[in-house]
């Protein structure tokens, strides 16, 4: 079994937005985290990219215009970096549905699937968010990020 510090650290939609984004409040928090360790590996999944895309696009969050294939094209750039790896293992939802059985609401869905396959692939979930709480019993390994 890997050592929490050989995980590597599966950046959610959020934390991604701020390593990706100077100007986000978390961008140096961030940073400083992937920085914490010796050769850090961070991760992204299918989900997060496309997140990413998704809020990078929105000048509301990121307080630049940019067109979704320039945010792609900028994530390619992301990615490149040789401590990144990418997260191939997406569990099925039934398989997942142990991550599900503590939601409340909708707005917990895609942070419990995170869950599931940060602990699929043995990773944990790096977040900027401190309401995500792993179930009991899952072996969901969490970091939340503070400013």
């Amino acid at each position: 079994m890997e050592s929490s510090e050989s995980r590597p650290l599966l950046l959610d939609v959020n934390a991604l937005v701020a390593l990706a984004w100077p100007n986000h409040q978390f961008h140096t928090a961030v940073l400083k985290r992937l920085e914490k360790q010796p050769n850090p590996r961070w991760a992204t999944c299918a989900l997060t990219q496309l997140g990413f895309v998704r809020l990078s696009s929105n000048p509301v969050i990121v307080e630049v215009r940019k067109r979704p294939a320039e945010v792609v094209s900028l994530l390619a750039d992301l990615i490149r970096h040789p401590q990144h790896v990418y997260l191939e293992t997406l569990p099925e939802l039934p398989q997942a549905a142990s991550f599900f059985h503590h939601l409340i609401g909708h707005q917990q869905v895609t942070d419990a699937y995170l869950l599931a396959v940060a602990s699929a692939n043995g990773a944990t979930l790096l977040t900027t968010d401190h309401r995500i709480v792993p179930p009991r019993g899952t072996g969901a390994s969490i970091e939340v990020i503070k400013q």
